[in-house]
């Protein structure tokens, strides 16, 4: 049983997806949460959603992670109040889909911005508090496409692998200090993304959208996607002392997909 009271997570992107299932798991195995997205009323949702008892302490932090220096201040004002995380979930949606001939310089720039230097802004923030306590759990929702390119998803697979090779950096500097940095590899997930996937790959071969799925499930050995929680029982357990041994590796949760190591 993993058992994180007395834990503080802030969880980005937790409104929906992945990000929320995490939130929401994190919080039934004791931590406290601090979700983290752009729109308010769906955090409050959410908020309202997540398992509590006496000991647990749930809030929010409005963000967008488009304009990573608003980010910034709005995690510098919430951290004043000498607030300390032992658990970071850097997690955000994927660029939209497509041929990476076709792709745009803004598109890099964007999601480089979005993934990379978010996910660093929010490190640096709260690796202070980390270092002093000699414990952290850092954690990075990205893609099997760091293993496995993923055709049609040229921008996402050029920045999924820069956030893979920027979270093995930290794991070296870290390590030392208590601080494990890892990240999870969903493969095909129950999620709105998954749909949009399917819809964009549906209009561009002209097969219908339920050809599409079925050719997608025929090439994982599970049969079916994953849900979301599955994926954030991964994310539980690398946030657990019971992972304490494992930094800088890119856990995999692909039903068995993918064909390489």
């Amino acid at each position: 049983m993993i058992d994180l009271t007395g834990k503080r997570a802030m969880v980005c992107g937790s409104t929906q997806g992945i990000g929320k299932a995490s939130a929401m798991v994190l919080a039934k195995q004791g931590a406290s949460i601090t979700l983290v997205a752009r729109n308010e009323d769906a955090l409050k949702e959410t908020l309202k959603e997540l398992p509590s008892n006496s000991s647990q302490k749930h809030d929010y932090i409005v963000a967008d992670f488009n304009q990573p220096e608003s980010l910034k201040k709005s995690v510098e004002t919430y951290l004043a109040n000498g607030s300390e995380f032992n658990i970071l979930l850097n997690n955000s949606g994927g660029p939209p889909g497509g041929e990476i001939v076709n792709a745009k310089l803004e598109d890099f720039t964007l999601t480089f911005q979005r993934h990379v230097l978010c996910n660093h802004i929010l490190t640096q923030l709260l690796i202070t508090g980390m270092k002093k306590n000699k414990h952290g759990r850092i954690i990075n929702i990205i893609s099997t496409s760091v293993k496995e390119p993923i055709k049609g998803l040229g921008v996402s697979n050029t920045i999924r692998a820069a956030v893979a090779n920027w979270a093995k950096t930290m794991s070296f500097e870290l390590g030392p200090f208590g601080i494990t940095v890892n990240n999870v590899l969903p493969g095909s997930t129950e999620t709105a993304r998954i749909y949009d996937i399917i819809d964009r790959t549906s209009v561009k071969s002209g097969k219908s959208k339920e050809q599409v799925k079925a050719d997608m499930l025929s090439k994982v050995p599970a049969g079916r996607f994953a849900a979301p929680e599955e994926i954030a029982y991964a994310v539980a357990f690398l946030a657990s002392d019971e992972a304490s041994y494992l930094n800088g590796i890119n856990l995999t949760v692909d039903g068995g997909r993918m064909g390489c190591l």
